[in-house]
Formats: structure tokens, sequence, C-alpha cells
């Protein structure tokens, strides 16, 4: 993933930026978000806030249940969910304060990178320009 300060080119304090947003662009916690079933699965977990199992989850996508199960696994391993074993069944549930404290972090570093100030406001599906100079 290609990290740019702001659209016009220039990033404040270069190197310091870019550590700052390294830190919280995880391309695992990405990578995990980027499925539409683990989203789907994410979204079944938030409603109701309460710990569900794979057989529960297992309605909410066009999957098999051992897909699910892998699903359910890769979202533990980036952090989004915790696991809990009791007796046969494991019992997941989305770490709302963790999840929340990681997109937080992500916007400040954002922030920090390219201040409110200098930044150009787009509106939905337009794409950014280059800054004068670039090669096209």
């Amino acid at each position: 993933m290609v990290v740019h300060g702001c659209y016009d080119g220039s990033m404040p304090s270069g190197k310091d930026c870019c550590a700052a947003l390294k830190r919280w662009l995880s391309p695992h916690f990405f990578k995990a978000l980027g499925d539409p079933n683990r989203l789907a699965i994410l979204v079944a977990l938030s409603d109701g806030a309460r710990e569900r199992t794979v057989s529960e989850l297992a309605g909410c996508c066009p999957v098999d249940l051992s897909v699910v199960s892998r699903h359910l696994r890769t979202l533990r391993e980036a952090g989004v969910l915790e696991a809990r074993k009791q007796g046969k069944e494991v019992f997941y549930r989305v770490r709302f304060d963790a999840l929340v404290a990681l997109l937080r972090n992500l916007a400040d570093a954002l922030e920090a990178c390219c201040p409110p100030a200098r930044r150009r406001a787009l509106t939905p599906g337009q794409r950014p320009s280059r800054p004068q100079g670039g090669n096209t």
C-alpha cells in the first residue's frame, strides 16, 4: 500500500508522519475486513452485541459452516473478534473497544499527516487529483 500525505504531494514531517500511519495501517487488519462474508459476520455479531457460535452465525453467509469458521479465525487473528471456549462450543464476540481504538488512532494519524485545513473535500466517487508537475 502506498501512503501519500496529502493530495498536493507534501507531507509536514516526512518520515514521522509515515511512521505514525504505518503503525496503524495493518494489511492483516484490512484484509480481514476486506471480505464481504467477514463483514456480514461482523455485522451479525454486532447486532445485539452478544456472543454467538459458529452455527448461530452460519446463516449470515452463503458459505459452508467450515468457511464461516475460517472467516471467524481470520477476524480473531486480526484482533477484531474474541473467542471463548465453553465445553465443545466456541463463542465469538466483537472486540468493540479495540476496534474503535484502532480506527480512532488511524484517523488521528491521518489527520496529523494531512490536517483538515490542507485537505480538499472530495465528493463520493471523486478521485484525488495528481500533484501539479507530476507525471500522468
